[in-house]
């Protein structure tokens, strides 16, 4: 996904977001708002926001020495969200269709996600989570959610790779893992080589269980999503092998929308600019599939 104009604003409120997080003052401050706008002078509009996202929090770790500003609010994230991992798993396990409430668990951790928020509620998000009724919440726009194509390239592949998103959000991760492993797949889970904003760690990842259920490994970047010409090489050969990929979070989707690769997107949109580049409505949540290979999609379903 390229960069609009729109995009612009909100780079300086990340930035100035992320200062006062690491706790910047008031003259630090304005040193990362006067770097940052000279950045943004040659920062071409084809490049992808989380691109930009590198810039901008690389100038806030510089300015503030402070690496990873964001870590107590990760680990209250994962803590929180293991807290309610029981009551989640209750929802899979009443539900008539395990997969599809997976999924939208999945999606719905999403919104755990401090670079386009932050001052988000993570417990009164989670409490609202835990009183849906996912056996009445089964509609979806056919062209947001690809739920039966995405079953059918499931069926047709014994690997996935998993490109997760946000620390806490990593708990909602487990629950569609979990169902993955239920069907004998072999699971790869990715996170951020070093810290930026909330995104998950291999810390984060091990924390909420994931290790029990996939192999985790580093992207070898350190940007608000996976761009891969920064990838470590390791990576980018599983990435290149991949029959399945599942690319969670809106910075994933803004670094992966141009690739050509048997990916799905799965996230909440959070984002004007993102709904009206995909064509939906703020708040929805995505499923969409990217490009799948004909002979790996199968007929019939799970």
């Amino acid at each position: 996904m390229k960069t609009y104009l729109d995009c612009i604003p909100c780079f300086f409120k990340q930035a100035l977001e992320a200062a006062r997080i690491a706790g910047a003052d008031d003259f630090s401050q304005k040193k990362i708002i006067d770097e940052i706008a000279r950045a943004v002078v040659d920062f071409p509009l084809s490049s992808s926001p989380p691109e930009m996202g590198k810039v901008v929090y690389g100038v806030v770790k510089r300015e503030t020495q402070n690496y990873d500003p964001y870590k107590e609010i990760k680990e209250k994230s994962n803590n929180l969200a293991l807290s309610f991992l029981p009551e989640l798993k209750q929802k899979i396990e009443k539900s008539g269709d395990r997969l599809l409430t997976a999924l939208k668990l999945s999606i719905l951790g999403n919104i755990i996600d401090y670079g386009v928020k932050s001052n988000v509620n993570v417990e009164k998000e989670m409490e609202k989570i835990i009183k849906l009724d996912f056996n009445l919440d089964n509609r979806e726009e056919k062209d947001v959610f690809d739920y039966q194509i995405f079953k059918d390239a499931l069926r047709q592949t014994e690997s996935i790779l998993y490109l997760a998103d946000n620390a806490g959000e990593v708990v909602f991760d487990r629950l569609l893992i979990e169902e993955f492993s239920r069907l004998n797949k072999e699971i790869i889970y990715v996170v951020r080589d070093k810290p930026v904003i909330n995104d998950a760690l291999i810390e984060d990842a091990e924390t909420c269980g994931i290790d029990k259920y996939a192999h985790i490994i580093s992207s070898g970047v350190d940007t608000p999503g996976t761009i891969l010409n920064l990838c470590s090489e390791k990576f980018l050969k599983i990435f290149q092998k991949s029959e399945l990929i599942i690319s969670k979070g809106q910075g994933n989707f803004e670094a992966l929308s141009s690739e050509e690769a048997p990916i799905f997107f799965l996230f909440k949109v959070k984002c004007p600019i993102v709904a009206q580049h995909i064509g939906c409505k703020l708040g929805e949540m995505i499923l969409k599939a990217q490009q799948i290979p004909a002979e790996q999609i199968g007929v019939g379903s799970l």
